[in-house]
């Protein structure tokens, strides 16, 4: 008997690609959520500690500053798994909030925006510390001789001196959330719909072989990206006026 002839595999169709990729519009909404997310915690944190790194002298300061920049030396694998340790059902964090406050982080969209955050923390703190090093202290000093309690010095001397700086640490952090994707996928996994960020439904597109759907999410994320890094490169060289 003959063996029977498997049919021919069905190509994917221009329409059929178009379809894929509109799907995966939920996964770059998420990875723009987990990157505004991520950006706000950074800001926060990332605008406290560079100034105290800056404008404080203290033990370990240096120290602390070396810490604080692991991230960008360390694999995002690494990262991920830090945080596993820490926000795990087992992790002293995970343990306290899932029994404290019923709150789990692991495989949910706020467990990837602190990923996102703790890779890209450094890219907000090194220009934020260097943009408030750039301040005349002498400025400040003026400021105070003129009667200006501490807080005032900093939201109208200091701040305004180093926005562009902060700014550009800002963008910078906002594109590294956007794309992240090593720390992300140990802490949150990839769910369609809940977990899935832009990133990761190109890893799932090159595996399923789908290089049309691959490529049209590269171009997507390349070209928001492209945009932030002109708007960052264009900051970086306006000179502030003083």
């Amino acid at each position: 008997m003959y063996a029977q002839k498997q049919p021919a595999p069905i190509p994917i169709t221009t329409r059929t690609r178009a379809m894929d990729f509109a799907n995966t519009l939920p996964a770059f909404y998420l990875s723009l959520k987990v990157a505004f997310t991520a950006t706000g915690i950074n800001i926060i944190l990332g605008i406290t500690i560079g100034f105290l790194l800056a404008r404080k002298r203290f033990p370990g300061r240096e120290l602390l500053d070396t810490v604080l920049t692991l991230p960008m030396v360390l694999p995002p694998t690494v990262m991920g798994y830090y945080l596993l340790v820490l926000l795990g059902k087992r992790g002293v964090i995970g343990q306290w909030l899932e029994s404290a406050l019923d709150i789990r982080l692991i495989f949910t969209w706020q467990g990837a925006a602190i990923a996102a955050a703790a890779v890209t923390f450094p890219l907000i703190v090194k220009p934020t510390r260097a943009a408030f090093e750039g301040v005349n202290p002498q400025l400040e000093q003026a400021a105070r001789v003129l009667g200006l309690p501490e807080a005032a010095v900093f939201w109208r001397i200091t701040l305004p001196l180093a926005w562009r700086g902060i700014l550009a640490g800002i963008l910078l952090t906002f594109a590294r959330a956007l794309g992240e994707f090593g720390a992300t996928l140990m802490v949150a996994g990839s769910i369609p719909g809940q977990t899935q960020t832009l990133s990761i439904a190109v890893y799932e597109a090159v595996q399923a072989g789908d290089d049309g759907l691959a490529n049209q999410l590269v171009a997507l994320i390349s070209l928001v990206c492209i945009v932030i890094l002109w708007t960052t490169t264009h900051l970086s060289k306006s000179k502030p006026h003083y």
